[in-house]
């Protein structure tokens, strides 16, 4: 069989590495090849992360970046669309919710090639957040919908997914899957001595960067935790960017460039806490068993929020006051959500044991 993956942003090339892992256990004579839209194109934030997870070379590279969200997706919608013509898989894999997501899945569908939308049913409710849009259309396009958790199929199953032709599976999450496989090779941040009891923050969206009064708020309550716990922050290059632009002076904070997945991972290991505003460590907080303030209206991973593992917090109720000594759930509470960390393997197993379903696509693409 011939998969392509789709990626172009740090969390997708996270996601890839445990399915690149485990491929050749169900498809030892398959074909998987990797096409990078280039969306990250930062070294820290993609050549260097290749390398760490030990992933291949991408056999597809388009360098398409730094575009608004219509050009980005238009451009890379057209650009992977001539590759899937010329390559003739038997299955796209796509993965999250960001533009590479839609414009991948888009480019399948034309194409009349099958879609396997690894980590489908997640919902925030937010119809203005971008990537809400990309994961709700990319599982409208999907033939496999792998949900990480029951909160997933459950959002599918209200949109009334249970009464189409396509394959749900409550799979588990491949971000577990990384932690598992690369759990043993950990290892601090190089260069950076860490402070006693500090707290982690990631803060790169949109919306909170590029609002100068927003984005000045949050770094103000970075310095009201800072009072009773350091606060080390890793600058996403679009943070650092709008911190130059607007004037606004992190003094007080311990800052750093992106770190690699493994040093990230030690970071969320040995710190207090995690103040963030993404979907993908709010969730990694929750397997360090971390309590995490989220810088965001609305979460996609709403187990998190109603267990209480992760807090929704805007700019000004961003102190010390509100990070709980520990999380409450018991140790047992962790497992059930996500899987035993083997989900990249039920994957592959649901698209072997399914593969007569992907084969009828390709009687029918000469009807398109």
């Amino acid at each position: 069989m011939h998969l392509i993956s789709i990626v172009g942003a740090r969390p997708q090339f996270i996601k890839l590495a445990p399915l690149v892992r485990s491929f050749g256990k169900f498809f030892p004579a398959g074909t998987h090849q990797i096409l990078h839209t280039g969306q990250h194109f930062d070294a820290a934030m993609s050549a260097d992360l290749f390398g760490e997870l030990q992933l291949p070379t991408a056999d597809f590279h388009l360098g398409i970046h730094s575009l608004p969200h219509g050009a980005m997706t238009g451009r890379t919608l057209e650009a992977t669309e001539r590759i899937l013509l010329h390559e003739q898989p038997d299955l796209v894999i796509v993965y999250g919710d960001t533009n590479a997501t839609l414009a991948g899945a888009l480019a399948a569908k034309k194409c009349g090639i099958p879609i396997a939308h690894v980590e489908a049913g997640l919902r925030s409710g937010s119809a203005f957040m971008p990537e809400e849009i990309n994961r709700v259309l990319t599982d409208r396009l999907s033939d496999f919908l792998f949900c990480p958790s029951a909160s997933a199929v459950a959002h599918l199953q209200l949109e009334g997914f249970a009464h189409r032709n396509v394959v749900i599976e409550q799979c588990g999450d491949v971000m577990r899957d990384v932690l598992r496989l690369f759990a043993d090779q950990l290892h601090p941040p190089i260069g950076l001595k860490l402070p006693h009891n500090y707290v982690v923050a990631t803060i790169h969206r949109a919306a909170n960067t590029d609002d100068a009064d927003r984005l000045s708020a949050i770094v103000a309550g970075l310095r009201r935790i800072a009072v009773a716990y350091p606060v080390v922050w890793p600058l996403h290059p679009r943070t650092r960017a709008r911190l130059v632009k607007y004037a606004i002076s992190t003094t007080g904070i311990n800052t750093c460039s992106p770190q690699p997945y493994l040093a990230t991972q030690y970071l969320l290991r040995h710190c207090h806490a995690v103040v963030t505003d993404s979907g993908g460590l709010q969730k990694e907080a929750f397997f360090h068993q971390k309590p995490a303030l989220i810088v965001r209206e609305r979460s996609e991973w709403v187990e998190l929020v109603n267990s209480g593992a992760s807090r929704l917090v805007t700019p000004d109720e961003l102190h010390a006051n509100l990070i709980p000594a520990r999380l409450s759930l018991r140790s047992d509470e962790y497992s059930p959500h996500y899987g035993d960390g083997y989900a990249a393997d039920n994957i592959w197993r649901t698209i072997k044991e399914k593969s007569d379903y992907v084969q009828t696509f390709r009687s029918h693409r000469g009807e398109l």
